[in-house]
């Protein structure tokens, strides 16, 4: 399994409303970076995802997994982007701000802190587990 991180503005989609979509879940749409998109073309139906709250928050509240691979974006007619759907799995029980990942051991390579511009993300194995403990739920 591989491990991502999803960013959202909560104003325009938040956590609640992933929770809302159930077990369908949702389209990861509207990605208009490559680095990002490829990312998207890297997930397989399984993989667990991060659910950032960005620029309002800026925190990890959740955790998402893939249902459904690499598609062509519904909201474009460009063919060069794709989304995936994901649906949402557990809240954390204790939101992980971007300040406590800036200063926490083991966390000092995450792309959230390097790169804070991208959207979807990978997160190591090593960053999961951190990310997991600190926010009071089982890796």
């Amino acid at each position: 399994m591989t491990f991502w991180l999803f960013k959202s503005e909560p104003d325009t989609w938040s956590w609640d409303d992933q929770v809302a979509k159930g077990a369908i879940g949702e389209e990861w749409h509207g990605v208009r970076n490559y680095q990002a998109r490829n990312n998207m073309r890297a997930m397989r139906i399984g993989d667990r995802g991060f659910f950032y709250h960005s620029n309002v928050g800026k925190e990890i509240v959740g955790v998402v997994e893939v249902c459904r691979e690499s598609q062509p974006d519904s909201t474009t007619d460009d063919p060069r982007w794709d989304c995936v759907y994901i649906r949402a799995v557990i809240g954390l029980k204790q939101p992980v701000t971007l300040e406590t990942c800036k200063v926490q051991p083991g966390l000092e390579k995450m792309v959230l802190i390097n790169n804070s511009r991208l959207s979807v993300q990978p997160v190591s194995a090593g960053e999961w587990q951190i990310i997991c403990e600190l926010g009071g739920i089982a890796p």
